[in-house]
């Protein structure tokens, strides 16, 4: 780009996350399980931000950590190492940074942790923010792009950043009411695209079909994206009139969390780059595909290190048909390895 503007802006909640992994199944009460491997590192929003950093992306975080040693670590982590801008978050005197601690769970019926992991339980300790989303903001620098979380009530700075020009990439996440209020969809007048998962998609618009909750979002918003997990992922481009579904790689995974957020950010990279859609959906579901491989949310996101290493050691003469522009996409200096989460190795099988 030719400017020093963001080329994407955030807003969010902080957490500090600590993954437990190798569980052969759930704790149950009274019960100590030991567990076979760890991940630790900053969590929810820094998700996001650590994934699009990752793509060389001038990134820009609004949050607030806690003066305590999770804010501290996950502060060094997403400034000093990661090198998101942080000039419009805040650390708050006494207040505790958000803990979360996820088991990585074995599909049910697996035989004693013998296949991946492919579900979570989360505890988690934490306080309301002191400052809000509207208030770590104020007016909104003109970013290229911004990717935001979809609430019952919509933030004031999202139509700020709108009216600046900011094109806004949003999600929406699990409604604990099931209600699914139809009326969370007229924020998309303020979109450029929405791209939420399959289940949340057919809740919203009342359909049951993803490919029918897919058309009904087309209507709504200039691009319309359905995550399905296992199946891949569908979108329709109303401003180039393309459609593209793409199918998911078949990955081992060790622990899903954060893989959406890893999925937004890669398809917002990919369509700063101006894409055709099929391959920005493509290489959004490769990231995602990548990142459940690792530890943790933020610390899993693959960067350009990550995709250029997969494509350089890819064999399968369908995949490498199917991610052939890669070779024309991938830049020519991908930075250093990236640093996953620190973790303990699992212990060796006997």
């Amino acid at each position: 780009m030719d400017d020093d503007r963001p080329e994407v802006l955030l807003t969010g909640l902080l957490f500090y996350d600590l993954v437990l992994t190798g569980l052969g199944r759930p704790p149950t009460p009274g019960e100590e399980i030991w567990t076979s491997g760890m991940g630790c590192g900053p969590g929810g929003i820094a998700n996001l931000a650590v994934a699009a950093s990752r793509f060389g992306l001038r990134t820009s975080l609004a949050t607030v950590f806690g003066d305590d040693f999770y804010g501290a670590h996950c502060h060094e982590v997403l400034a000093g190492q990661e090198g998101v801008d942080l000039s419009l978050s805040r650390t708050a005197p006494g207040w505790p940074t958000p803990v979360t601690v996820a088991l990585a769970l074995p599909h049910p019926g697996s035989e004693n942790g013998g296949t991946p992991a492919d579900d979570r339980a989360l505890v988690t300790h934490g306080q309301a923010p002191p400052y809000s989303q509207d208030v770590l903001m104020g007016d909104p620098p003109e970013a290229l792009t911004a990717l935001a979380h979809l609430e019952a009530e919509p933030p004031g700075w999202l139509a700020k950043a709108a009216a600046n020009g900011t094109r806004i990439y949003a999600d929406v996440g699990w409604d604990p009411t099931q209600e699914w209020s139809a009326g969370l969809l007229e924020q998309l007048s303020l979109c450029h695209a929405f791209l939420p998962n399959e289940t949340e998609a057919m809740a919203y618009t009342r359909t049951d079909t993803a490919i029918a909750a897919l058309g009904t979002l087309a209507e709504l918003v200039p691009v319309a994206v359905v995550t399905r997990g296992a199946d891949g992922a569908i979108a329709v481009d109303q401003t180039t009139g393309e459609y593209a579904e793409v199918p998911a790689l078949p990955v081992d995974v060790l622990d899903a969390t954060g893989a959406g957020d890893v999925f937004g950010a890669s398809f917002v990279a990919a369509s700063l780059g101006g894409w055709p859609l099929a391959e920005r959906l493509r290489f959004a579901v490769l990231a995602a595909g990548l990142s459940v491989g690792h530890h943790g949310g933020a610390l899993a996101a693959p960067g350009w290190y990550g995709v250029a290493r997969w494509w350089g050691s890819l064999s399968d003469p369908g995949l490498r048909r199917a991610y052939g522009f890669l070779a024309d996409r991938l830049p020519a200096d991908v930075g250093p390895p990236v640093r996953y989460a620190p973790v303990t190795p699992p212990a060796p099988r006997s």
